[in-house]
């Protein structure tokens, strides 16, 4: 029996290609390898694999927000300029509340690699009770993003840090880290006591 509260965590994988069959999705891997490695809590998955058309990623996330009641929701994929990239605009399409925080720290993790990283438009918003966030669509960036650059000096920090306390504040589950894999961030008033 597990001390930790159950989370609800959708992930979103929105590719053309992978969608239709013609190579394996590494997305839903990726995110689920990372988040299952960093968090304490049982996680109930609920995963899709969509194509990059703007109502049907807006149709997913509202699902997994409003039916599955998701705590967080990641989607991978589809946040750059090219005409079929559209996951911000349908993210944006379902939001109640937008968090540029999260995408602006992504942008600046991924400048420490490449100067492209400013063509990319990820976004993160709140639906109700349920934090969505869109990251980068490689599995070594899905990583970094979440994690951070902890050896870099100064140290980056990654976007998962404040995850847990933003689900807090919108009335999702308690998250629980690894703190070897992601140290998060609560103010001394929010931290529960170990049970």
């Amino acid at each position: 029996m597990s001390n930790f509260d159950p989370v609800r965590i959708g992930i979103v994988s929105i590719s053309d290609r992978a969608s239709a069959g013609v190579y394996q999705d590494q997305g839903l891997p990726a995110l689920k390898a990372w988040l299952s490695g960093a968090v304490r809590n049982p996680i109930e998955w609920h995963e899709r694999l969509i194509p990059d058309e703007q109502d049907g990623i807006s149709v997913a996330l509202t699902e997994l927000a409003d039916i599955q009641s998701c705590d967080l929701v990641l989607t991978t994929g589809g946040t750059g300029p090219a005409p079929r990239d559209v996951t911000p605009e349908a993210t944006l399409a379902v939001a109640h509340k937008v968090m540029p925080g999260f995408g602006e720290q992504m942008r600046q993790i991924s400048l420490s690699f490449v100067p492209t990283a400013i063509l990319s438009r990820q976004v993160a918003v709140v639906r109700g009770r349920t934090l969505i966030i869109n990251l980068p669509g490689q599995p070594k960036a899905i990583a970094e993003t979440l994690q951070g650059l902890p050896t870099q000096q100064p140290p980056v920090h990654g976007i998962f840090a404040a995850v847990p306390y933003c689900v807090d504040l919108i009335g999702g589950a308690y998250i629980e880290c690894d703190d070897a894999v992601c140290k998060v961030f609560r103010p001394k008033s929010a931290i529960r006591p170990q049970r």
